[in-house]
This record gives C-alpha cells, structure tokens and sequence, in this order.
C-alpha cells in the first residue's frame, strides 16, 4: 500500500472531469482505476488522504506520473487566481481536485474519435465492450485492425465505426507514430493529427492534452464554447495561461457541467 496527502487531488473529481473512461467507484470511498495494462484499487481515508492499493515501486513507476502527481497545482491555481476572473476562481474552487491524467496515447486517440457526439455514460459502455474480449486490457492497434465496420458498428459505434477502423490501420502501418508526436509541439501536433479520418481541432486537441500531456493544449467542445460565448462574449484568451491552458480547460468544463447540473442551470457571472 501506498498512502498520498494532497490538497488538489480528488479522485470524484478526476472520475468525473470527462478527461477518463475507465476509472470507477466501485464502493463507498472506493475506485478501480485499469491504465497501462494495470488495474488499481484507491481509498479515501479522510478529506486529502489516499491509500494506493500497490506497492511503492508501482506506484512510483506508474501511478506517480499517471495522476501527474511531480506538477505543483496548486501554484497554478493561485496564478489563475491571480487574473482576477471571478468565473475560473470560482471553477478552481469547485474543481480544487482536479488533475491532468497521462493517458496511453493511443488509447486516448481511440477514447476521443469514440466521444464525438457522445455522452460520457455511452462512452464507458463502449469502451467497457471493446476491451472486455481482452481481460480489460485495451485493443492494440493489431487487434482492432482486424475489426471490420460491422464489428464496431455491434458496439454501438454508429458513423464513427469507420473512423476506428481507418485510424487502426494508421497506426499499424506507422503513419501514425506517437513517440514522434511526443517530439512536437503542440500546435504541430494538432495540425497533423488532423490529416486522419474523423479527428477534427476538437479530438485533436484532447489526444495532445490527455494522450501526449501537452498541457497547453485547450480543447473546445460545445461545453466551452458555451462558456466562453456567455462569459467572455465569445473570446477567451488562452495566452494569460502560458503552458498550462489545458488545465485552465479541465477546471473550467468540469464546474460547468458538474455544477451547472446539480443546480439545473447554466453558471453565469
């Protein structure tokens, strides 16, 4: 076991950030975190305290830099603070837990073609089925070469089946290869990530976030784009956040949703 303590860090929160697919609450104060071909057991103790059910070599070689737990969030959150903007104050205040994962890249380019047009309950079971045949482990790009339409067309894949299929066979020929990407900047990234079938600024932009780490990335779906038309009159400005813009992101469209949800209505300031 291996026991943490940290005032930004909370695992309801982490689940539920939309950034994820495959952690769960598994009982009262209890979730099952499978990443990197691992599945993990966390508690809560009290409010800040967290037992990792493994050893502190894995947790050092792998979870350490999953929940990107060597990044100070909490200097970041008092630099947003900073700016005096009373919407992401009040984002960071509800959202204080929040973390970037490092996802598996490919997975994450597989999750995110998946959660076009999606809602996050549909995206698990979906991903649920497709690595279910696998122990839980996550398809290869050899495995799922071999799908044909109709195979994910039976997962409920709908019209992104054929964007599945396509990016598979990309990566297995090498088109595709994410430790180049890792190699560039973000804005390259997203520029070239978007020559593939079905990965539009948005996709592209979450695969640079949460499956390459490149934390200035800032994806824009329909619930920031909201945010940013009704808060700043349609232009938020990414560069008061050198660097670290992807999590102004994450705080952002986690309070709004969450929030916004359990209030029945959209925050205004």
């Amino acid at each position: 076991m291996t026991k943490i303590h940290s005032l930004d860090f909370d695992m309801d929160q982490i689940a539920n950030s939309g950034q994820c697919f495959r952690i769960s609450k598994i009982a009262p104060e209890t979730w099952q975190v499978i990443a990197w071909d691992k599945t993990l057991q966390i508690h809560q103790e009290e409010d800040h305290d967290y037992v990792f059910e493994c050893s502190r070599e894995e947790y050092h070689g792998i979870w350490f830099d999953y929940f990107d737990m060597q990044r100070d969030y909490g200097e970041i959150k008092k630099r947003i603070r900073a700016t005096n903007d009373p919407y992401l104050i009040a984002a960071i205040d509800y959202g204080y837990g929040i973390r970037i994962l490092k996802q598996d890249p490919w997975e994450a380019t597989v999750t995110f073609l998946i959660s076009q047009q999606n809602n996050i309950p549909r995206i698990r079971n979906i991903i649920a089925k497709l690595c279910e045949p696998y122990g839980n482990q996550f398809p290869t790009p050899n495995l799922l070469a071999k799908y044909t339409e109709d195979d994910f067309l039976s997962l409920g894949l709908g019209y992104r089946a054929k964007y599945l299929q396509d990016i598979s066979k990309v990566v297995l020929k090498g088109d595709l290869d994410f430790n180049k990407l890792k190699c560039m900047n973000c804005s390259e990234v997203v520029n070239f990530l978007k020559q593939f079938n079905g990965i539009g600024n948005k996709v592209a932009n979450c695969i640079a976030l949460f499956g390459l780490h490149k934390i200035e990335a800032f994806p824009i779906d329909v619930w920031i784009k909201r945010i940013i038309d009704d808060q700043y009159g349609g232009n938020f400005d990414t560069n008061r956040f050198p660097g670290y813009a992807g999590i102004v992101q994450q705080y952002m469209f986690f309070y709004q949703r969450d929030a916004g949800s359990t209030h029945g209505r959209f925050m205004k300031f």
